[in-house]
């Protein structure tokens, strides 16, 4: 999850993942109240913001992939993980490059609005890389020292000072605390499969 908003204020607008989990976070948020926005069509699905599509390696783990498709293997050892595209999959890049079509969509209809992202975990990843001009190597550093947490916020607010037109500043990542203030567990369910997304 993304939250790309002012500390303490409440999101405008709700730009949310088609897949499913991220579908429902929206619904249970909107049902309890944490969100109130001015109407149904501020809630927008953007398949834009959908997790990286893994192609013919999705659910494989690293074993799985060299032993049911060790070329694959070898070129992720040798493009790297973040411009290999597997089959029917996405590189990093790929996804990257749609986010910087919805980040562009937001500038053009949301500028001036606090806007709430529900996604996922590589998307975060990428977000963090455009948000904050992070290098390959840098970003691919945060993807090694851990997953995104489910219902982390990562949080952006606009700073007038940074840069020649003001822009966005990491306010907190990955930042789970309201969960375990009150007594919830933070999962680290894998996402669905393909079908029930």
């Amino acid at each position: 999850m993304v939250l790309a908003t002012a500390s303490g204020s409440p999101a405008q607008r709700c730009l949310s993942s088609p897949y499913l989990r991220a579908r429902q976070t929206g619904d249970f948020i909107r049902k309890t109240g944490g969100l109130s926005l001015p109407s149904e069509q501020a809630f927008i699905l953007d398949e834009r913001l959908r997790e990286k599509e893994f192609g013919i390696l999705d659910r494989l783990t690293r074993v799985g992939i060299s032993t049911l498709h060790p070329d694959q293997a070898e070129f992720r050892r040798t493009l790297g993980k973040f411009y290999h595209r597997p089959p029917g999959g996405e590189s990093w890049c790929d996804v990257i490059l749609r986010l910087r079509s919805a980040f562009a969509t937001i500038s053009l209809h949301y500028s001036g609005c606090r806007v709430l992202i529900l996604t996922h975990q590589v998307v975060v990843l990428c977000a963090r890389y455009l948000l904050e001009n992070l290098t390959e190597e840098k970003i691919l550093a945060m993807d090694s020292e851990g997953d995104v947490a489910n219902c982390g916020v990562t949080e952006y607010r606009f700073d007038s000072g940074a840069g020649v037109h003001g822009g966005l500043v990491l306010e907190r990542y990955n930042f789970v605390s309201p969960l375990r203030d009150a007594g919830a567990a933070v999962t680290a369910d894998p996402d669905l499969s393909v079908g029930a997304r």
